[in-house]
């Protein structure tokens, strides 16, 4: 009998083809559903990696506490993790994540602090760094720590690859952490140079969980700008409907930054089209939609 246990369930989430946006027979669109991780998210991939090699360095022994700050989808990978390998486990957000994550957290034995609101995710950095000064704690530190994208570079890539026979043309990311983009670019491009690398941010004033545009103070220290080929700005509302359209015309349930990759990749498509030029567009569907469901996202009629 081969039963594996929850950290071997982490990754070969499968691609499935998206037909909304493409208008030429040679493009192919597709989006790799990383909500089917046992944790739900993409985030599952590096909190594992970096878990594991913490251990495997000594810098993570029994009884040790760990600290993180989160937008919500790395820390509920982290509690999931943490509690398979019998850590306790602090995670640090703002207080506007919505009710599911905070939940899901505290359901997998995580203390959850909600910093305010107005101070977003910086604020929740620095108290967790602030916490970490004071000592008790060990924050994997999820924004400068290399394990993040080496999960990326040793299962996302290899897995785009395998699964599109090498044809892939186009990868394109929502860029929070930058882990995904920087360890699935890394691969790509050792197997073919001309695959376009494409990150999307948000558009000055615009929200997106999971999608960041870092003043410098604060740019993600595993961020190298030259991996990345182009980087396209993506507005709430177009991520928002993007995600409604995917669910009621694709049924595929997933939450905003996944609709921003989404609409970033059909940006892609259309320029393609423009051109009179082929490709296989890939795009990384980073959550499911019902982390959202407390939250308008599904609530408003296009």
């Amino acid at each position: 009998m081969d039963v594996k246990s929850i950290l071997d369930r982490v990754g070969s989430t499968p691609l499935v083809t998206l037909q909304t946006g493409v208008d030429r027979a040679g493009i192919r669109l597709l989006g790799k559903l990383e909500g089917n991780n046992p944790g739900g998210s993409v985030k599952d991939r590096p909190a594992r990696s970096m878990i594991l090699r913490a251990e495997a360095r000594g810098d993570l022994r029994p009884g040790m506490k760990l600290i993180e700050p989160t937008s919500g989808n790395t820390g509920i990978a982290l509690a999931m993790i943490a509690a398979a390998r019998g850590y306790a486990i602090e995670l640090v957000m703002p207080a506007n994540a919505t009710a599911e994550r905070v939940k899901q957290m505290r359901a997998l034995g995580a203390t959850v602090i909600l910093t305010p609101a107005d101070a977003a995710m910086e604020g929740a950095i620095d108290h967790a760094r602030e916490k970490v000064a004071a000592g008790g704690y060990l924050m994997l530190d999820q924004f400068g720590n290399a394990d993040n994208w080496r999960a990326h570079y040793e299962s996302t890539g290899p897995e785009i690859w395998r699964d599109t026979d090498g044809t892939i043309t186009h990868f394109v990311s929502s860029m929070g952490t930058t882990g995904t983009i920087m360890g699935t670019s890394r691969f790509l491009k050792e197997q073919r140079e001309s695959v376009q690398i494409v990150g999307c941010q948000p558009t000055e004033g615009s929200s997106i969980p999971g999608i960041r545009r870092w003043p410098i103070e604060y740019l993600p220290k595993i961020y190298e700008p030259e991996r990345v080929d182009r980087v396209i700005d993506v507005d709430q509302r177009d991520a928002e409907r993007t995600s409604r359209d995917l669910a009621r015309r694709e049924g595929v349930f997933v939450g905003a930054s996944s609709g921003g990759a989404a609409w970033a990749a059909r940006q892609v498509c259309a320029d393609l089209a423009r051109e009179g030029r082929d490709g296989v567009v890939v795009c990384i569907l980073c959550d499911r939609g019902d982390r959202y469901l407390s939250s308008p996202l599904f609530e408003t009629q296009d």
